[in-house]
């Protein structure tokens, strides 16, 4: 889809959005409030990354007291932010502070900011579109950074956490694993009209066997043999932007995808309102975990929620398999 054709079918998208990124606006603010002082790092736009077919901007937060060999965190923003009030409005930067990993924010730019998850182009591996363009600012990261290519780590909200099921999809050679906080199946945004939005897949109305939408994320990147990355899901339950189904359908696509028992290892509640079930393995980085947050709408990630991502990506210090 070009640009053009995505700059139109951005109304399309606004219309379904604007009515509920008002809590989920809320509700980044509040996490921005509540982290601790940032160091004296600051926020970079870096240019030239590559030939950028998305034609999105980067930015880039490295903390000062990162390692020789920093892990990377790309972090994908929801329609009408960007990148820089995902930086400023979120707790990514604040753990990065902390332990020392690289940050990358996309930024969507253009009309909506919302981000390419449904075109042909973007649901393939160097496809193009944005998903190419962020496969560009990674590569540029462990290229010029001296980043850990071993240690490459996705996560976003609402169009960011659909950005992130496409990402882990279409690359499965660059992320290890995955925080998808109010998203959608890797490919149940698809169109072929020219049109950003997909009213049946945001209304549950998509439901596939999981062998089907296990398919659909290997088809993504035909001849790919290596390991998958992991992948961590979250979605309230009354979120009527992008419906509670698609969270169990994640689950199915993503459990066949890494070739896990649907059927949960470990079933807990680590936080009042919260169902937690990990697929195949109880450890803290199994290949699949679900969070289901009671009563919640499409207002995530809430406070502390991203501690609990860099958790299972390993990031806290804790390791976990790469």
């Amino acid at each position: 889809m070009s640009r053009k054709s995505k700059k139109r079918s951005v109304a399309d998208v606004l219309v379904a959005l604007l009515m509920a990124i008002s809590p989920l606006l809320g509700a980044l603010a509040l996490t921005g409030a509540s982290a601790t002082t940032a160091s004296a790092a600051s926020l970079t736009e870096v240019t030239g990354f590559g030939s950028n077919p998305g034609n999105l901007r980067m930015y880039v937060y490295r903390p000062d007291r990162a390692p020789a060999r920093p892990a990377v965190l790309v972090a994908v923003h929801y329609c009408t932010g960007t990148g820089p009030a995902f930086h400023s409005n979120t707790e990514f930067a604040r753990l990065a502070d902390r332990y020392g990993f690289i940050v990358v924010y996309p930024d969507a730019n253009v009309s909506g900011q919302c981000f390419d998850v449904s075109s042909p182009q973007a649901l393939r591996h160097d496809g193009g579109s944005d998903p190419t363009s962020i496969a560009q600012m990674v590569r540029h990261t462990v290229r010029t950074m001296n980043a850990d290519a071993g240690r490459v780590y996705v996560t976003g909200a609402s169009s960011g956490a659909m950005t992130t099921n496409v990402l882990l999809g279409d690359y499965p050679d660059l992320f290890k694993a995955g925080a998808a906080f109010s998203g959608v199946p890797f490919g149940c945004f698809a169109t072929t009209n020219g049109s950003g939005w997909n009213s049946d897949c945001a209304n549950g109305r998509i439901t596939k066997t999981p062998q089907a939408w296990g398919d659909l994320v290997r088809g993504a990147y035909p001849g790919y043999t290596g390991p998958r990355p992991r992948m961590q899901l979250w979605h309230g339950t009354t979120d009527t932007t992008l419906h509670y189904v698609n969270f169990g359908e994640a689950i199915k696509q993503w459990t066949n995808a890494l070739g896990v028992s649907r059927t949960p290892a470990l079933t807990d509640s680590p936080q009042s309102g919260w169902t937690r079930t990990r697929y195949g393995s109880t450890g803290a980085h199994a290949p699949v975990e679900a969070i289901s947050v009671q009563g919640v709408g499409h207002t995530l990630p809430a406070a502390g929620m991203a501690a609990r991502a860099i958790a299972f990506f390993g990031l806290d210090g804790s390791g976990g398999p790469n």
